[in-house]
C-alpha cells in the first residue's frame, strides 16, 4: 500500500465507494446480484424514469450501482465492465459459495501463486475472484495476516 506522506498531502484522501455496472434489465440484474449474495443497499425511484439500485459485495467498502435515467451511467453499454476484482481470503471457499448459490463460476486459474476465478452477470459484466498468497500480502491490504507496523 502506498504511504500517505508529505509529498502527497496536497491531494486529499479519496475513497472509491461506487462503481457503475451497466445492465440492460434492472430487475434481472437485481435478481442476479441478490442470488450472488451481494447486499442490497438502495432500490429507489427518486423521480419519474429514474431508478437507482446499489449492491455491496459481502465485506466490501465499495458498492456497485445500476438503474435507469442516470445520464452517462445508464448510457454505458450493458456488459462493458470487465475484470472487477473481488479479493478473497480463500478462493476455493468463495468459489464454492457462489456455485452453491447457483452462480456459474469458471475454474480456478493459478498465475504465479495468485489465483483467479471468473463469473459474469447476465449482461456479461465480468468479475474476478482473486486470492493472493499470504506471503505476498502487505500491511493495509485485504486479508493481511501479519502485524501492521
Amino acid at each position: 500500500m502506498a504511504n500517505i506522506d508529505e509529498a502527497n498531502l496536497n491531494v486529499p484522501m479519496m475513497k472509491l465507494e461506487l462503481v457503475p455496472v451497466p445492465v440492460s434489465d434492472v430487475d434481472r440484474a437485481k435478481a442476479f446480484y441478490e442470488k450472488a449474495g451481494f447486499i442490497l443497499g438502495v432500490d429507489t425511484r427518486p423521480s419519474e424514469g429514474m431508478r437507482v439500485v446499489q449492491f455491496t459485495p459481502p465485506g466490501s467498502a465499495c458498492t456497485i450501482v445500476f438503474g435507469t435515467g442516470m445520464g452517462d451511467i445508464t448510457e454505458m453499454t450493458p456488459g462493458s465492465v470487465k475484470g472487477l476484482h473481488l479479493v478473497v481470503d480463500n478462493i476455493d471457499i468463495a468459489r464454492s459459495a457462489l456455485v452453491n448459490r447457483g452462480i456459474e463460476v469458471g475454474e480456478i486459474t493459478d498465475f504465479k501463486s495468485v489465483k483467479y476465478a471468473e463469473f459474469r452477470d447476465p449482461d456479461g459484466n465480468s468479475w474476478l475472484l482473486q486470492e493472493f498468497p499470504s506471503e505476498l500480502r502487505q500491511p493495509g491490504q485485504s486479508f493481511y495476516k501479519g502485524e501492521d507496523k
